[in-house]
């Protein structure tokens, strides 16, 4: 085990020196380096011998790299721009399904596979990794709009997928009935239900918050709001079970998350401003007095004090939110050194035709809703416009992650296509990290300038 700590480290140090000194997104240097040290030196990196002890590892790293992009999200933000998100991140993951179901058997037509089957191996290669899309956009200034709609539809489309996955894709395949009435009524009371727990945890949070000033419990509260609000949600119907209801229902445990996430966040930043008024209160109360001659002792002791707090505060929150993406970046880098271990490039060879066909299909269909969403965001002043520049980002930072193979070890295991939708989500995943990464990297290299442009006029708006 400590081999893999070694391994971690020297790979996450190699990978960060990359982007650092060349401009290499991470996520292509982590799977890289990787894939290389586990083919040069597999005793070091032993963390998931197979596809379902990797699994198991991305769901317990998945909350910590919720937290850490979801403290980058604001309440503001998100009310702002939320027709916008709720678009990209709800409508633009059911469009896609539907239009997968007509494309299943033209792709997959010596399979045969059933509505189900083509709705869980769509729904698998929907969701895009929050991580690999904060980390080419870091290296670049890029308008704050186009940022929020691509790290806010990274984020909430994740959500969407899953639902998608186990409440339509899993529940037909054991052999529920799939109606309108059936997909509205649990939608919305997966989506509601999960926001309504997931700002419960928050509030929880919150008041944990306030107990302490230390700046490690601060962080631990945190991880504590966002894990929590997330096992909850993934064991819903146990607490329904308890008080008597007969259920196997569930909630989305990464919307609960990142909303609980996100209302925390929120009141630390309110606490801040709160803070930095009071800063300005005690200003004009000096320049007032010293107006009419020398201030007084208690006056000064009081301003002192007042920007002491708010310097330790603000210090303190803006500490924790580091610690936290340190965190995030070492999940991550676990997650792809894990990656590694699993991959099979004898079924990847095996399966390659199914890859590529599902890689150009998932990406023509991006690319189409993305254009969808240009095209209408641009005719109502309720959505943010896209630009063609903007539709070019927004279609390859749709970089797949690890909740896809996550969703791969829910499928039963005795269903009957399941390596081919192993090697086919696997192949996805590596093709759209390395493919879209250097195209997103081409897009936005290509249009710097404007894009700097873009993000100074922004400024001057506001």
């Amino acid at each position: 085990m400590i081999e893999a700590v070694l391994s971690v480290a020297l790979i996450l140090y190699l990978a960060l020196q990359l982007e650092d000194k060349f401009s290499v997104p991470s996520p292509l240097s982590l799977i890289s380096l990787s894939f290389l040290l586990y083919k040069s030196f597999p005793e070091f990196t032993q963390f998931t011998p197979d596809a379902e002890k990797f699994a198991s590892l991305v769901l317990m790293l998945l909350p910590i790299l919720l937290i850490s992009d979801s403290l980058e999200l604001k309440v503001e933000q998100l009310k702002k721009h939320g027709l916008s998100l709720f678009y990209l991140s709800v409508i633009t993951v059911a469009l896609s399904v539907i239009s997968a179901i007509f494309l299943g058997n033209y792709l997959f037509g010596d399979y045969h596979l059933s509505l189900a089957a083509t709705v869980l191996l769509f729904a698998m290669v929907l969701p895009t990794d929050p991580v690999s899309v904060v980390s080419v956009f870091s290296q670049f200034e890029l308008p704050h709009r186009l940022k929020i709609l691509a790290e806010g539809e990274s984020l909430f489309n994740d959500a969407s997928a899953l639902i998608i996955f186990v409440f339509i894709g899993l529940y037909a395949l054991g052999g529920g009935q799939i109606t309108v009435a059936y997909v509205t009524e649990i939608s919305l009371l997966v989506i509601l239900g999960s926001i309504a727990q997931g700002m419960l945890f928050g509030y929880i949070g919150l008041g944990l918050l306030k107990t302490t000033d230390n700046r490690i419990a601060e962080m631990m509260v945190l991880i504590l709001t966002g894990y929590g609000a997330f096992i909850f949600a993934e064991h819903f119907y146990k607490f329904l079970n308890l008080l008597g209801a007969h259920t196997h229902l569930h909630l989305s445990g990464i919307l609960s998350c990142i909303i609980a996430t996100v209302t925390v966040s929120h009141w630390m930043r309110k606490a801040v401003k709160y803070e930095e008024h009071r800063i300005d209160v005690e200003h004009k109360a000096l320049i007032d007095e010293t107006a009419d001659g020398t201030p007084s002792r208690r006056l000064v002791d009081s301003a002192l004090n007042t920007i002491k707090v708010t310097v330790e505060e603000r210090t303190r929150h803006l500490r924790t939110r580091e610690d936290i993406q340190l965190l995030g970046v070492v999940a991550n880098t676990i997650l792809f050194v894990a990656m590694a271990e699993i991959v099979n490039l004898d079924h990847l060879t095996e399966y390659r035709h199914e890859i590529l066909a599902m890689f150009l299909a998932t990406t023509l269909i991006r690319a189409l809703m993305m254009a969808k969403f240009a095209f209408l965001a641009n005719r109502t002043n309720k959505m943010t416009s896209v630009n063609f520049r903007w539709w070019g980002v927004l279609t390859f930072a749709g970089i797949k992650g690890g909740l896809s193979i996550v969703m791969l070890s829910m499928i039963p295991d005795d269903f009957p296509y399941l390596d081919m939708f192993k090697a086919v989500v696997i192949g996805v995943i590596l093709l759209s990290t390395f493919l879209y990464s250097i195209i997103l990297l081409a897009i936005i290299s290509r249009n710097t300038e404007i894009f700097r442009a873009e993000l100074a006029a922004e400024a001057d708006e506001n």
